[in-house]
């Protein structure tokens, strides 16, 4: 019989985080007004679940997947993260160079890859995956019209968008220099709206206008031209593969990634920037993210992705109770009511892991809950998990 266990899991307080998303979720007092970003649930060593007085990798072993619960109150930086191979590589070489593996200016955390699921509990919205080129120069060239004084700032990349290269358009982004990045932001600032045409959104403006004041003097404030802006509603998920440029803007959810905290940023963060590093691992083709809508029926359904590490399943009660079968270990996170197991109760905002046996754990109560487990190997994606365009 698989045994089941309450976790005590640790939070992190990024600056992007809310003061009440995740203590309201998990019925939590925040007198002191902390911002609170994420709950890690795993073996991750940085920060890792525990059971009673031991961390779950002594009951679990180490899980090759982490789970998260997202609140997302500030734009997170711009980001990609690593295949295997160039984690593997990159982790080699900056401990070589003895670089201190919580130093500021570290890329590589650790040698695994980190690909994500991020699924919304509340309405969320993220950019992600370059646009094709002529789209991103249809918006560069509105935005010069509507701003002639960036004309001599904005025709490099106009022009560089005519041959259809996003590696060339994202170095010279790179290499602007600090009074044309002033200038780029203080033509921002100096008009509240613009005319906006068939290139430019009211919401992409939006964005921009928001990244300028939060992120003054930093040339990703341009990413809404140059990123497909995206919108989730609850339950709805979006799955990013190695090498896919993309920011999470606001929103709550939960997050089930390859168990790894490697970060290489972009843009929109006070953080280490590795601009060199970042062009290395970035895959320079157009891109969009698949949203994905949950595949199931009776209660259980499953969020298909092509990562082997973990995959997402969502739980809601029904008449009877619910028969959860994993191939592997498990850690469930309840979103709305109670749910019982073995007459043991989990309310709203509690974590358990499960140590499966092969047997299924019956679930009963009212309730609805995540679980990120090991892939079942009885689905085959496509290879990317979205759309080239």
């Amino acid at each position: 019989m698989a045994e089941v266990y309450k976790l005590c899991n640790k939070f992190m307080h990024y600056e992007w985080g809310s003061l009440t998303l995740i203590p309201e979720f998990l019925d939590i007092k925040n007198d002191k007004n902390t911002v609170y970003a994420e709950m890690w649930m795993g073996t991750h060593k940085g920060a890792p679940s525990q059971i009673s007085n031991k961390n779950l990798s002594e009951i679990s072993g180490d899980l090759p997947f982490l789970f998260k619960l997202l609140a997302i109150d500030k734009p997170l930086s711009i980001q990609a993260h690593p295949d295997k191979k160039q984690a593997e590589e990159g982790f080699k070489r900056e401990d070589k160079a003895m670089l201190p593996v919580n130093a500021p200016s570290r890329n590589y955390k650790d040698d695994n890859h980190k690909p994500e699921i991020f699924c919304a509990i509340e309405p969320s919205i993220l950019m992600a995956g370059f646009r094709e080129p002529d789209k991103i120069r249809g918006s560069f060239l509105e935005l010069a019209s509507a701003l002639p004084q960036l004309n001599e700032i904005l025709s490099p990349f106009i022009n560089i968008l005519k041959t259809g290269s996003l590696q060339q358009f994202f170095m010279t982004l790179f290499s602007l220099s600090k009074l044309e990045q002033e200038f780029l932001c203080s033509s921002i600032n100096q008009i509240e709206e613009i005319k906006t045409g068939e290139n430019i959104s009211p919401e992409q403006w939006k964005l921009i206008k928001k990244f300028t004041s939060i992120y003054p003097y930093d040339p990703a404030i341009l990413s809404p031209l140059y990123l497909n802006c995206m919108s989730l509603m609850p339950c709805q998920a979006v799955y990013i593969p190695a090498g896919i440029l993309h920011a999470y803007i606001n929103g709550f959810g939960v997050e089930v990634m390859a168990n790894s905290d490697n970060v290489l940023r972009g843009g929109l963060t006070p953080k280490h920037v590795d601009a060199p590093q970042l062009m290395n691992i970035l895959k320079f083709v157009p891109f969009i993210p698949e949203i994905i809508t949950p595949q199931g029926s009776n209660g259980i359904f499953y969020y298909h992705t092509p990562c082997k590490d973990f995959q997402l399943v969502r739980m809601k009660s029904g008449k009877n109770a619910q028969a959860f079968e994993s191939c592997g270990p498990a850690i469930c996170l309840v979103t709305q009511g109670e749910v019982m197991i073995d007459g043991i109760a989990f309310k709203k905002g509690e974590s358990f892991f499960i140590k499966a046996d092969g047997s299924p754990v019956l679930f009963n109560g009212n309730y609805s809950l995540f679980a990120a487990s090991l892939f079942s190997g009885d689905y085959n994606p496509a290879q990317e998990g979205g759309r080239a365009q």
